[in-house]
């Protein structure tokens, strides 16, 4: 039977006042990608010092409600000896974990993903729930171009989001439902709103079609933003004003959190941007950040695998982490910026 009230507070403590979630979720490809452009070998032994690195930041936990941690990740120990699962928790940090596998080429549909991982998740829900995980994360990806997204290919996404939630739900684990517009090409403001909001209602009839309980879920949308490549790139107001609209138009006042990923933006424009919506409030549902390289990017190239090199990379995190806090309400200003 499903534990409402369990699922609706652990929903809401992740997006309790001032905090937001740290996306430490990378695939063993990604951060040895990020690695690599730093000169740091990645093995298990490299991310799990990296992750500690992280995890052991004193003051996180002022900011930080919630880390998503990859399959390696949660099942690693800290340089401590306490599983990363077990550390974050007893500083009042929700664990959580990825569990989709991964995108492919979406069949018949050229340039289109599909993400995998549907297979046998049930089990590996229970398994995680075990290891100490109280929340998931699946992400979509939807391309924009020509003749993209294609209806068929937004209603695969979000059909494999509502079943992945349903499931979480099931395990007693909330769902982060991460529907993706990706940053890439040159298409302007106007159309990734359009395509955002059309996703967006997709989305959510699926999740009604499943019967997920929305007040135990979390949304982590992309920003409507014109593509990297586009001639022009909107100001700050509006991307927020655009994002806030497609939102208000699309997303229920019973979806506790609105958890934004960075989607390629830097630190500090994914920061801006965040304050700016909040400062447009209040709404219907908290706007905070899940944010993955926006949050550690700094730190990472302060640490550069080097061990005398974490006090001033944990400084970094936090008060990227710390500036991030102040966006939930607001209160983010270039003074902030330069406090570190």
């Amino acid at each position: 039977m499903l534990n409402e009230r369990e699922l609706t507070v652990t929903a809401r403590a992740l997006v309790a006042p001032h905090k937001g979630i740290l996306a430490a979720d990378e695939s063993i490809g990604t951060i040895g990608k990020r690695f690599a452009k730093l000169g740091v070998e990645s093995t298990a032994e490299t991310h799990r010092a990296y992750r500690d690195m992280l995890f052991t930041t004193q003051g996180m936990e002022e900011y930080i409600s919630g880390v998503i941690l990859y399959d390696e990740t949660i099942r690693q120990e800290s340089l401590g000896g306490t599983p990363f699962a077990r550390l974050l928790a007893e500083k009042g940090v929700i664990p959580g974990i990825k569990v989709d596998s991964g995108t492919v080429d979406f069949a018949l549909h050229p340039g289109e993903k599909i993400p995998e991982g549907l297979d046998g998740l049930r089990e590996r829900l229970a398994e995680y729930r075990s290891l100490g995980a109280r929340f998931t994360k699946w992400r979509a990806v939807i391309t924009i171009g020509e003749g993209m997204p294609s209806r068929a290919c937004v209603f695969a996404n979000a059909h494999a989001l509502a079943r992945y939630a349903a499931l979480a739900q099931e395990a007693g684990l909330v769902p982060i439902v991460e529907p993706e517009v990706l940053m890439d090409g040159d298409h302007d403001q106007q159309r990734c709103e359009t395509v955002t909001e059309g996703v967006l209602h997709s989305v959510f009839a699926e999740l009604n079609r499943q019967g997920v309980l929305l007040e135990g879920i979390l949304l982590k949308p992309s920003m409507v933003v014109p593509g990297k490549s586009a001639p022009r790139q909107g100001s700050l107001q509006e991307v927020a004003e655009a994002t806030v609209r497609t939102l208000l138009r699309t997303v229920p006042a019973a979806v506790p959190g609105i958890a934004f990923l960075s989607g390629g933006q830097s630190s500090e424009v994914a920061t801006a941007h965040l304050n700016a919506m909040n400062k447009m409030g209040p709404h219907p549902w908290e706007l905070s950040f899940s944010y993955g390289r926006a949050l550690q990017e700094p730190a990472l190239t302060i640490w550069r695998g080097e061990a005398v090199n974490v006090a001033a990379a944990q400084q970094a995190f936090r008060h990227r982490a710390q500036c991030n806090s102040a966006a939930r309400t607001g209160e983010y200003t270039p003074d902030i910026e330069r406090q570190q």
